[in-house]
Order: structure tokens, then C-alpha cells, then sequence
């Protein structure tokens, strides 16, 4: 049994599964782990799960998050889930109020609405989608705000647009950030915030202070509540993380040099002759990957959850195999001692 440090770390546990398309296997695959990923985070005892809206990356399914939100929704009973994020400048405002409103009547109460101001993309798929310049991002999600809460001017052309369906508004709103940038605003809209530190090297505390500091209490949110999101990769021993953390390093420096590809098998990754660009690449990323075995993840995940004085920690987890990734949010699970469900 291992030993379980809940005590010494008091704060909600959830995931983010970016629908990861594993080498060999195909897309159908993939979508179904989904929800035995869903399922068995919801039996494990996880507070929500969040799915991040990907573009143009052959490894990653998570293209349309509400679709997957809605799936995993109807196969599971406690577990929260939603959007880590929709990536807003993507869409028409009126849209996103349409769809989660949708999930909202479809599974009221366990909705999650996050929303995020970057891409998604590369620069090419930015194009393609319409996107939205980052300095529109205010813009768009006024707008989002005043379709959900029917508050356009009387003489704005769009308060003769009723948004469909009616009689239910929007779920809870988290705002995503990764420099703090977005944190005050978090605060001032009365919004969840939630940290990707996941792949930012900028520090979680300052932001979460920010956020603290100008929060508005609403009525989603009568307290600040504040996510911090980590990449974990947990196996019984170190030895086994850091070889199944190959596919996930590797992935990595292929992807930001340009070599994109589906998920690559721990030992062809292992056979991987790296460029010195890519090496560099994994140095530079390397140290934000939690990679070890149950006790010392847990002793870390603690750690860093206290130092950023979150309420909650989101794990993602880049595994080649569905069955050993699953096998990692169980062992963490375990050892951070969160209550499993019946």
C-alpha cells in the first residue's frame, strides 16, 4: 500500500486529458480512451476533468472540447468536466454561449467553462480558423458575458439575438493563464483562475496573489478559487517513469522543431537520435515534467500546491500506453489520498 500524505496536502485533485493519439493506434481508439479515462477518474474520486482545445497537432484529438465534455458527461455520474480551455479568439462569442449552455441543461451542475486567450494552434491553423488577434480577447469575452447575461444596449444590434437555448445560463467561468497576465481580470470578474504551469516557467504564486487581491465575489464563485496545472508522469519506480516520460520529451522537442507526429512508443523514442536544437529544447522544458515514482510525486505535487497556495491541482499526463496512463492518475490518486467513489 502506499503511503498517502493526504493530510499534508489539502487541496482538490483533478486532470486534463489532451486525447492523446498514441502511435499505432488509431483515432476511433483514441476517443473511446477518452471515456474510460473519464470513467476512471470519476470512480477514483478526481474533482473534474478538463479537456484543452488542441488545432493541427497530429498527437492530440482534443480539437472540439464540448464534444468530448458532452461524452464524457454521459458516461460518468460525480466528476466535473469541462473546457481547459476553449481558446475563445477561435469563435464567435455567440456560439460558445450556445454550446455550453447546451451541456449545461444537458448535465446541470457539472459543467466547467474555461477560457483561454492563446491560439491553440500554430500560425497556419490560426488562419484557417479565423482567429482573432490576442489583443481582441477583452473584446470577445465582453461580448460572450453580455449574450449570456442579456445585457447588450438596447441599441446594439445583437440584443435582438436571444441565445438559444434560453432559460439557463452559462456554467462556471475559469480564465486560464500562463504569465499572470489575465490573473487580476480573473479576480474581477468573479471567474475561477487557473495556472499552466504545466508549461510555463513563470511562477505560480505571484499570479495567484493577483487574482486574490481583485477578486469580486459572484455567485459561481463566492470565494476565489485558484487551479494549478502540473504535467505528471507516475510509475512504481523512477526507473519505469523516466522511460515512459521518453515519449513525452521526445513528442515535445519533435513538435516545437516542427517534426509533428503522433505519440511515439517510449522505446522508439528511446532510439531517437536528437538534434542539438531538440536537445535543447527538452533542457529547456525538462524541469516543469514530474516524472517518479507514487511517494515522491505526491511529496512534490504537495509541495508545489502549498509554495502556490492553490486550491487545486490539475494533472496532465503524456503516457504512449492508455493502460499505464490510467494506471498513473491511480497511483497519484492513492497516494495523495483522495477518496475513491463507489
Amino acid at each position: 500500500m502506499i503511503e498517502s500524505i493526504r493530510m499534508s496536502a489539502p487541496f482538490a485533485l483533478s486532470l486534463q486529458d489532451l486525447a492523446p493519439i498514441a502511435e499505432g493506434t488509431s483515432t476511433p481508439q483514441a476517443m473511446a480512451e477518452t471515456v474510460k479515462l473519464a470513467q476512471a477518474a470519476d470512480g477514483l474520486g478526481y474533482t473534474r476533468l478538463w479537456y484543452a482545445e488542441h488545432h493541427g497537432m497530429p498527437s492530440i484529438a482534443s480539437s472540439v472540447p464540448e464534444i468530448l465534455i458532452g461524452s464524457a458527461a454521459a458516461a460518468t455520474r460525480n466528476i466535473r468536466v469541462g473546457s481547459g480551455g476553449v481558446m475563445l479568439l477561435n469563435h464567435a462569442p455567440l456560439r460558445i454561449a450556445e454550446a455550453y449552455r447546451t451541456l449545461e441543461a444537458l448535465h446541470p451542475g457539472r459543467i466547467d467553462l474555461g477560457l483561454g486567450r492563446a491560439p491553440g494552434g500554430d500560425g497556419y491553423a490560426m488562419r484557417a480558423l479565423r482567429s482573432g488577434g490576442g489583443e481582441e480577447f477583452s473584446a470577445y469575452l465582453a461580448e460572450l458575458m453580455a449574450f449570456d447575461e442579456e445585457s447588450f444596449p438596447a441599441d446594439h444590434p445583437f440584443s435582438r439575438v436571444p441565445v438559444s437555448p434560453g432559460g439557463i445560463g452559462l456554467p462556471p467561468k475559469w480564465l486560464l493563464g500562463s504569465s499572470g497576465a489575465s490573473a487580476a481580470a480573473a479576480g474581477q470578474l468573479g471567474f475561477g483562475y487557473a495556472f499552466a504551469a504545466h508549461f510555463s516557467h513563470s511562477p505560480a504564486a505571484p499570479a495567484f496573489e493577483a487574482y486574490r487581491q481583485a477578486f469580486q465575489p459572484s455567485p459561481d464563485f463566492p470565494e476565489p478559487r485558484t487551479i494549478l496545472c502540473l504535467s505528471v508522469i507516475c510509475a512504481p519506480t523512477e526507473e519505469e517513469a523516466k522511460y515512459l516520460g521518453l515519449s513525452q520529451a521526445v513528442n515535445w522537442a519533435r513538435f516545437v522543431t516542427g517534426e509533428q507526429r503522433q505519440l511515439t512508443a517510449p522505446e522508439k523514442a528511446a532510439q531517437h537520435v536528437l538534434t542539438p536544437q531538440q536537445q535543447q529544447v527538452i533542457d529547456h522544458q525538462s524541469s516543469l515534467w514530474l516524472v517518479g515514482d507514487p511517494t515522491r510525486m505526491a511529496e512534490i505535487i504537495s509541495d508545489k500546491a502549498r509554495e502556490a497556495a492553490a486550491d487545486e491541482v490539475m494533472i496532465t499526463t503524456t503516457i504512449h500506453s492508455y493502460d499505464l496512463r490510467r494506471r498513473s492518475y491511480a497511483l497519484l490518486a492513492e497516494a495523495l489520498g483522495i477518496a475513491p467513489r463507489a
